[in-house]
């Protein structure tokens, strides 16, 4: 393959990343769901591993800390998270939904699979296979060394 298809491949990736999680927002926001997508990652993760640590949430959401922090916090005075002091470490906390944000990730998973659905329309299980195996390529190709 010519150089100069490789060149372009960031922009295809970055360009169609930027409108998934453009479109999934404009739904958040047309249908009210009262949190952002980055917020609905937090939720969505907190609710299918439990005692996680901010650390391990921000790793395993791909957020810095202090994003992660950041998005904690709106979680926090939302009333949809809590932070429970570390019972083996005083200087950090573990995360929880509350039965609110329990309610409110029950509510909104069915809505947030229509939303992703729409992005695979058009697509078949083939074309899946595909891009999953050529994106997981690429990532293996950039692993960092403390990965």
């Amino acid at each position: 393959m010519a150089t100069d298809k490789f060149s372009t491949y960031s922009l295809l990736l970055d360009r169609t990343a930027k409108r998934v999680k453009q479109y999934a927002q404009y739904c958040f926001n047309s249908e009210n769901f009262g949190v952002t997508v980055d917020q609905w990652t937090v939720m969505k993760t907190l609710g299918q591993q439990a005692d996680l640590s901010q650390r391990e949430l921000a790793a395993i959401c791909d957020k810095d800390q202090p994003t992660l922090t950041r998005i904690v916090d709106i979680l926090v005075g939302k009333g949809l998270v809590e932070r429970v002091v570390h019972p083996s470490d005083r200087r950090s906390f573990i995360l929880y939904l509350t039965g609110e944000g329990k309610q409110k990730v029950k509510e909104l998973s069915e809505k947030v699979v229509g939303i992703r659905m729409q992005a695979w329309e058009n697509l078949d299980e083939a074309d899946f296979e595909h891009l999953k195996r050529i994106l997981n390529t690429i990532y293996d190709n950039l692993a960092l060394n403390n990965e």
